[in-house]
């Protein structure tokens, strides 16, 4: 007979094999199982709740964190997992106190105070940002673990220091991957693209790009949908299931798993639709599956990984001098890098303004980005609006209660009444679209912008004002207007924005013009010509793997502008496989 101490080392190294391999409900039942014989480790009780957060049961990690914590008080291990399990429970304020005790008992911590400073962002809670700022600034140039992806896109003002943050964390978490692909040609018919996702659902993502999937020329490219995330079984996946040659569910798999499965079905491009953002997996991509690796549309800034080959921009999101700035080599399209589907409904029965809680007189400013956008620099701006357009009020998204306490705290800190804050709850997307056009003026944040906020805006026909910032994050409105026919919109300093925002409400023969242009180009513009923004991308993936089929390194390139043609796809035509 085994005796106690010899199981609970098998069950612990059981459930260790399991984790690796991705099997979390295995290695929780092990844990579980090791936890009957030695229920006072506080260990054992992490390890099941780092199971537990990994099969998505985040309830049952947060009780098991809580229960480590209460055995062991002061064990950052565990204090990190409650504080995340809590940032992915979306309670953003509770997880500005864990992080901030994690940070009292260990202040270097890995990525703690980055963290920290994301949540506070989340939560419109702006006391000691400064402070805080300053500290993340100094542990950058230190070369520190605590600039985490999210806060470089959302904080960092330079392309450099989100360079020096991004190599940080790909070093750290992404380094000695044994690649899988060893310079094999594989001499397809037609080149083989894998788009990689968890949002292939009803998502932004997926909104943004379930017209190009439909409208890639099936005669040159196999297209496969590698998905990570939930099956949600809505229309919108629905819809995507039907526009690629094969939709491979892989939710459940390991990162080296589905990067062997990639591998294994010889795919020539694989594009990481995801980066560094919420849900992803760019452990896959650092196992090198695919000749070509490609960074695009999820993530904002770059990736600095040396096992991603490119990113996909335009002349406005990366200009030729930030391209020192990315690890990646840069493919520009001609027009937008941001696609955009033309299906998009707008909910029939339209709004009323005193049904969506708005004045029935006086200018409407509105803003729907998430609250972590929303900046002090920006916000000063947005009250000075409201104190001189009288009757005015701002509109905003209901991010969190947190940020709607604290937003209205701000407002009357700045002598504005907290009632001319007006926030929006979350809502279907046609019945979010159709309330914009309740609005007079979309004000947008800096420095991170709108983005698929923006193009929703203009396709409503809500005029976007916009300031140009230094980073990728912060000049994707700039893109979006200029393939709109509007720029117009765009400025250049926060004091030109505030001016032409003062302008545009004081002169409404003015608005009215732009908003007039707007609906004219709408059918005709490039932002939302979805064949022609398919045919530059497919240029672009042809001039990557042509580089790649001649054994060439990836280098900087411009894809040329095309004529738009209409394609009108068959669907009888293309073979459908479902995994």
């Amino acid at each position: 007979m085994t005796d106690p101490s010899s199981r609970l080392q098998i069950l612990r190294n059981a459930a260790q094999v399991h984790f690796q391999r991705g099997e979390f409900h295995a290695a929780e039942r092990h844990l579980a199982e090791a936890l009957s014989l030695a229920p006072d480790s506080a260990e054992l009780w992490n390890n099941r709740g780092t199971a537990q957060a990994a099969a998505k049961q985040l309830e049952s990690a947060l009780a098991s964190f809580i229960r480590a914590l209460q055995l062991q008080p002061e064990f950052p291990r565990a204090m990190a997992n409650r504080a995340n399990v809590l940032v992915q429970l979306q309670r953003p304020s509770d997880a500005i106190a864990a992080f901030e005790q994690l940070l009292r008992v260990e202040p270097d911590f890995p990525y703690v105070l980055g963290h920290l400073i994301f949540c506070k962002l989340q939560c419109g809670s702006w006391r000691d940002l400064d402070a805080l700022c300053g500290r993340i600034h100094a542990d950058l140039q230190a070369g520190k673990p605590a600039v985490t992806p999210a806060l470089a896109t959302a904080l960092l003002g330079r392309s450099s220091d989100q360079l020096r943050a991004l190599e940080i964390v790909a070093r750290d978490k992404f380094r000695g991957a044994p690649p899988m692909w060893h310079g094999e040609r594989y001499r397809h018919d037609k080149i083989r693209i894998a788009y990689v996702s968890s949002d292939l659902h009803a998502h932004a993502t997926a909104v943004l790009m379930a017209g190009v999937f439909e409208s890639h020329d099936q005669n040159r490219f196999e297209t496969i949908a590698i998905s990570l995330g939930p099956d949600d079984a809505g229309p919108v996946r629905a819809r995507l299931k039907n526009s690629f040659h094969r939709f491979v569910d892989v939710a459940g798999r390991s990162d080296v798993q589905i990067a062997a499965f990639m591998r294994q079905a010889e795919i020539d491009i694989a594009v990481d639709l995801k980066g560094y953002t919420s849900h992803a997996r760019p452990g896959i991509f650092a196992f090198r599956p695919a000749p070509v690796q490609v960074n695009y549309l999820g993530f904002p800034a770059t990736m600095g990984a040396e096992f991603i080959d490119y990113i996909v921009a335009d002349r406005f999101t990366i200009p030729e001098a930030d391209e020192p700035f990315f690890s990646e080599k840069v493919a520009r399209l001609p027009d937008s890098y941001q696609p955009n589907d033309r299906t998009r409904g707008i909910a029939a029965k339209p709004p009323t303004r005193a049904g969506m809680g708005l004045p029935e007189t006086g200018f409407v400013f509105c803003c729907f980005n998430n609250s972590f956008k929303i900046q002090p620099r920006v916000f000063d701006v947005w009250m000075r609006l409201l104190r001189q357009i009288e009757g005015s009020v701002l509109w905003l998204l209901a991010d969190n209660s947190s940020a709607t306490a604290n937003l209205k705290h701000e407002a009357a800190a700045h002598g504005v009444d907290p009632d001319r804050l007006v926030f929006a709850p979350r809502a279907g997307l046609e019945e979010h679209l159709a309330r914009h056009r309740l609005a007079d003026l979309f004000l947008d944040t800096l420095p991170y912008n709108a983005h698929t906020t923006a193009s929703d805006s203009l396709w409503t026909g809500l005029p976007v004002l916009t300031c140009m910032g230094s980073t990728f994050a912060g000049r994707v409105a700039a893109s979006v207007l200029n393939a709109a026919g509007l720029p117009e919109l765009v400025t250049s300093t926060l004091d030109e924005y505030e001016a032409l925002a003062l302008a545009l409400a004081r002169e409404p023969v003015r608005l009215a013009g732009i908003r007039a242009n707007l609906a004219a180009n709408r059918d005709t513009c490039p932002l939302f010509d979805v064949e022609r923004f398919t045919r530059h991308l497919e240029t672009a993936y042809t001039l990557m793997w042509e580089r790649a089929e001649r054994g060439e390194k990836a280098t900087p390139f411009d894809v040329p502008a095309v004529e738009s043609r209409c394609r009108l796809r068959d669907s009888n035509t293309r073979p459908h496989h479902y995994e």
